[in-house]
């Protein structure tokens, strides 16, 4: 069963309660019914009540950013293996076209939704503690669910940004930080991992398929952000072993393991299981999958959605460079479609491109003499199995100078699900650049790819099948768009540093 966030019904309910009670001395009294942080953080339901608004505050991934478009795609279209089919949304053709600046909406989405998702953390640590009566062992657990969450905002936030405020407290406007100034990378580095550490410690089953944080999820970010720190812009290499013992601490001790077809990874019987580390939850009748119309093909017909929006797709040239046989641009087996059923359920027709078949809800969409019902109820991935592998593979390389065996089986796993030869006999490099390979075509539409790009400062060149230096980049698709320096961090967001001139300086060459 899944998470299901109730944060909305539960403030509404005690509110009736206290209402109720209060009528009597509605004249000699404040409105009871006014409910804040000061009296109502008093029964242990409210703990539960504040964490399921923090997970809540994670899908503003997939919330909408202008027409035909979703905050997701931001961080697709700027890889330059994604593309948009529609041109009405500007901030969109902006990100694409890499002439974005502070004004873009998506650009403040971001900022504003992991900020968002941190406040309600925050809360969660100034309030949870003080709750009587509450389970020592629960409490403990909400707040490490809590410092994990916070500590993946964080992580989004200062890969995007780079210097950004570091607040770790709930905040009013007679706070002394309301206006805080930006906080040295890292420094903010070391608050995620002082967090992700308390969540690892926080008493968390190794798996949760209820769609809450694990002790596995706590492990395999850490593992990630061990991994970012080792590259740029801090380039601490002694971090790669950290990422490596991490990563292998998930592989040994968690019992993940890949799914078997590619069909698993977007249906939903398999949700928070196996492959699936931690994803963000989404239940259609509390709130559906966002993600469907936007990555569907630009109004061919071919579900039971009516909006169409074709707002971000994959570029040919990526979707070429899957190697000969690559089970994964196998039409509808891997992580594309090249064909599908007119309306969703009716005779297979052609489509003469490539769309994204790896988020793809074939019940909502419907398939062949099957209407689909369009709602979905598909989780979005943000750890998942395969990605540990690959990190495992790549940190444990450089940490020691060489692959092992198990680097080489964690690499050559992904492989032969995708039907593809094992390697062997690398050297270092040849090594590395195999597992980028794997990380470009194995994570390719989850929102992973950007930072990659940033983090090893390498973009890769899906025509030569080769990784280029990011500065000087030039996008298959388009190749008038050329990476710059200034497109290793976004913008701050305009109306932000309007309102807080602590911000200032704006990131360079913006």
């Amino acid at each position: 069963m899944k998470l299901k966030i109730k944060f909305i019904g539960t403030m509404a309910a005690v509110a009736l309660v206290l209402l109720a009670n209060g009528c009597k001395k509605f004249l000699d009294e404040q409105d009871p019914s006014n409910l804040a942080p000061g009296t109502y953080y008093t029964l242990p339901e409210h703990a539960e009540a504040a964490i399921a608004a923090a997970y809540a505050q994670t899908r503003f991934i997939g919330n909408g950013a202008g027409i035909f478009v979703v905050n997701y795609s931001m961080l697709e279209v700027v890889t330059g293996t994604a593309k948009t089919e529609t041109g009405q949304n500007s901030d969109l053709n902006n990100i694409a076209g890499l002439t974005y600046n502070g004004d873009n909406l998506m650009v403040r989405n971001w900022w504003n939704g992991l900020y968002n998702v941190i406040a309600q953390t925050n809360l969660v640590f100034d309030k949870v503690p003080g709750i009587p009566l509450m389970d020592e062992t629960r409490r403990k657990q909400v707040l490490g669910e809590a410092a994990f969450l916070r500590a993946w905002a964080y992580f989004y936030l200062v890969q995007l940004f780079g210097d950004v405020p570091l607040v770790l407290t709930s905040q009013t406007i007679e706070s002394p930080d309301f206006y805080p100034s930006r906080t040295a990378a890292e420094q903010v580095y070391a608050q995620i991992v002082a967090d992700l550490t308390q969540a690892e410690q926080a008493g968390l089953s190794w798996q949760d398929q209820s769609g809450r944080v694990s002790m596995g999820a706590a492990k395999s970010l850490l593992a990630k952000v061990y991994l970012t720190m080792a590259g740029y812009p801090l380039n601490k290499t002694e971090n790669y072993a950290l990422a490596a013992s991490k990563a292998l601490d998930v592989i040994q001790n968690g019992g993940y393991d890949l799914f078997e077809t590619y069909d698993e990874l977007h249906s939903r019987a398999t949700e928070n299981r196996k492959e699936f580390i931690w994803q963000i939850q989404y239940l259609s009748s509390i709130a559906g999958n966002p993600l469907q119309q936007i990555l569907l093909p630009s109004f061919k017909d071919v579900s039971a959605y009516s909006d169409e929006m074709g707002s971000t797709v994959p570029v040919q040239q990526f979707y070429d460079s899957f190697e000969a046989g690559d089970r994964r641009a196998a039409d509808r087996q891997g992580f594309f479609y090249t064909s599908y059923y007119d309306g969703g359920d009716g005779p297979l027709k052609e489509l003469n491109a490539p769309y994204i078949y790896k988020h793809f809800d074939v019940p909502a969409h419907g398939t062949l003499d099957v209407a689909g019902t369009a709602q979905s109820d598909l989780n979005f991935t943000q750890l998942r199995y395969a990605d540990i592998l690959l990190v495992y593979a790549e940190a444990q390389n450089r940490a020691d100078g060489a692959p092992n065996d198990i680097a080489y089986t964690a690499l050559n796993d992904i492989r032969e699900r995708a039907d593809l030869d094992e390697l062997s006999g690398l050297g270092q490099d040849q090594f590395e650049e195999a597992v980028w390979r794997e990380r470009w075509h194995e994570l390719c539409y989850e929102n992973i790819t950007w930072f990659d790009m940033v983090r090893l400062r390498k973009a890769y060149n899906p025509v030569s099948d080769s990784f280029e230096e990011f500065e000087g980049h030039r996008f298959p698709a388009n190749p008038t768009i050329v990476l710059q320096r200034r497109n290793l961090l976004f913008p701050l967001p305009t109306a932000e540093m309007r309102n807080n001139p602590n911000l200032k300086p704006q990131n360079p060459d913006y």
